[in-house]
């Protein structure tokens, strides 16, 4: 029997706070290293930019992200078994402990880069505990006709954690690289004390063995799938990607056909880690597939405008290189600002006239910005790119809360922790593919005219033939990593010695802040278009799968049939 609180009203908001405190430090961590890298890596004395160094670049970037979506689902399931405040508290725990660490971290170089990389992906387990579990509690704490603002808080907390990363990282990195792992320390050891003496379990406990074969190809499908795209992402010989490599290929594939077997072993499982019968309910499989969708379409769009800014429009409005991380999380701040407006106020509205109207709606939205940002010139007026920036934060807060709040509340009491823990799958492996997806179109699309016109330009400022030949040659990741870590990509590609060779007034302005951008401008912005259009169809997918949704939710069943499926009637229905 679950421990109910004697005081529920009261406990509630203990739920909803330390939660919030819990997802807001997990994304802030998420997105923190993104403007810190340059530092990280001066640190550790490793130059991110050498081609042998990608990969330690990519490891740090996606590390977090990818171990996130492979673990959530199991956690998920053993806060169901175990308890949820028990894998919670333990997410806290483990997550405060790595961050300690990785501030403390003794190598350099290569081995330096190793321990991080690692001390990351056990950082990522903790945040995988508290985001599998956190939907769950607030679910448990919370009566249904309130869970939609609750769970709208909470959200708004987690992407507010994504951007206060940008800018703490962008202000952190000026002081110490070793602060931008430190600042979640304190948060951390508060909210594990907090949540090891406040949080009860209050939620219905699921006695059943752990599966582990389905927990064991579950992982290996997914974390080859992954890795697989990680990897896609670098160049390939003589070409942009990867995606043609056989090792790329064979991790993609072999991820599917492990996968494929999760999927058979779930259906024979006596006590699955995964309730494939969940899928039935209406309600549930539309919104995660609303979910990974829009997570496909928006997940990779934080890289892609940071690019944008970063490579392009900070530096023609006269900002230096080193200062355009920081500036650019402060830029995207109206992103934010549309989210915190419209997320609770959406999960409050849903609560009280269901949420397909909301999210599908919110959908849309987003889709509209993105064609806005489509019509955009790459030397854009700020006022017309804070605006979209505030709309997709609207339109994808009036999709998220009510999103949420529909799929946990689809399920039985029983099976909380294994759909959060989908939810929460859905969500990263969606951003971690969109990532993927995204940047290798944009690579391709820059690989296609950048090495012509970075010649061109080149060349036409007195750059000998051979250099031109050279730079020309090299894959475009290299370049766009440059501009992602707030280096001048063309003083970093002729280098120091090259430059004292040539006329003072043509290295002027091969160095300055205007050469790469104009020249660069017209290559990204078709790969942009690109982006942004695939961002668009997706977008609209996502609310279609919203529409189809159930009007109306009836209270799902939590006897025995919850388990091992649901009766023909119920399946033709799509309870939900």
């Amino acid at each position: 029997m679950p421990d109910v609180s004697p005081h529920p009203d009261r406990y509630k908001w203990i739920a909803l706070s330390n939660t919030t405190i819990g997802v807001f430090m997990a994304m802030v961590n998420s997105s923190i290293v993104i403007i810190a890298m340059p530092a990280i890596f001066r640190g550790i004395e490793l130059d991110p930019l050498q081609p042998s160094n990608v990969g330690y670049l990519l490891w740090m970037l996606m590390g977090y992200l990818l171990v996130s979506a492979v673990f959530v689902v199991l956690f998920g399931r053993l806060g169901d078994i175990f308890g949820r405040v028990r894998m919670y508290n333990l997410g806290f725990a483990v997550f405060t402990l790595a961050s300690l660490v990785l501030g403390f971290v003794p190598g350099s170089g290569a081995t330096g880069a190793l321990e991080l990389i690692v001390l990351r992906i056990v950082q990522g387990i903790g945040g995988a505990l508290l985001m599998a579990n956190s939907a769950a509690i607030l679910t448990d704490a919370f009566p249904e006709n309130q869970r939609g603002f609750a769970l709208g808080l909470n959200q708004v907390a987690a992407l507010a954690g994504s951007f206060v990363g940008l800018i703490a990282g962008g202000l952190l990195a000026t002081w110490s690289w070793r602060m931008v792992f430190w600042l979640s320390v304190p948060f951390g050891l508060f909210g594990t004390a907090w949540s090891y003496w406040k949080l009860r379990e209050v939620g219905e406990r699921t006695h059943a063995r752990i599966d582990v074969w389905g927990s064991i190809t579950f992982a290996v499908g997914l974390t080859a799938v992954l890795i697989g795209i990680t990897y896609a992402i670098q160049p390939y010989g003589d070409r942009a990607t990867a995606w043609t490599s056989p090792a790329v290929l064979a991790l993609l594939a072999g991820g599917a056909v492990v996968l494929a077997g999760f999927l058979l072993i779930e259906r024979r499982a006596q006590a699955p880690m995964l309730n494939l019968h969940l899928f039935r309910r209406r309600t549930f499989a539309a919104g995660n597939a609303a979910n990974l969708l829009a997570s496909l379409a928006r997940g990779g769009l934080q890289f892609m405008l940071i690019l944008w800014l970063q490579g392009v429009w900070l530096p023609l409005h006269g900002y230096a290189y080193e200062d355009t991380p920081l500036w650019a999380g402060i830029y995207m701040l109206p992103l934010t600002g549309g989210f915190l407006l419209a997320g609770p106020l959406s999960g409050w509205l849903s609560d009280r006239y269901g949420a397909r109207g909301f999210a599908t709606a919110g959908l849309v939205i987003v889709a509209g910005t993105f064609g806005g940002l489509l019509a955009l010139p790459t030397d854009f007026r700020y006022l017309w790119f804070a605006l979209l920036l505030a709309a997709n934060g609207i339109g994808s807060g009036l999709f998220a809360a009510p999103n949420t709040a529909s799929i946990m509340n689809s399920v039985p009491a029983a099976e909380r922790g294994a759909a959060s823990g989908v939810r929460a799958t859905f969500q990263n492996t969606g951003m971690v593919l969109s990532i993927g997806l995204f940047f290798s179109l944009l690579i391709v699309g820059l690989a296609g005219s950048l090495p012509s016109a970075l010649a061109r330009g080149l060349a036409a400022h007195g750059v000998p033939p051979a250099d031109v030949a050279r730079i020309a040659a090299l894959p475009p990741v290299g370049t766009l990593f440059a501009a992602f870590l707030g280096v001048n990509p063309i003083a970093q590609l002729l280098g120091t010695s090259l430059l004292d060779q040539l006329p003072p007034a043509q290295a002027h302005v091969l160095a300055g802040r205007r050469f790469f951008p104009s020249l660069i401008s017209a290559p990204f912005r078709e790969g942009l278009a690109l982006v942004f259009g695939i961002a668009i169809g997706l977008s609209m997918l996502a609310a279609l799968a919203s529409l189809l949704r159930s009007r109306r939710r009836r209270p799902p069943s939590t006897d025995h049939d919850a388990r091992r499926g649901m009766t023909r009637a119920e399946g033709a229905q799509g309870v939900g």
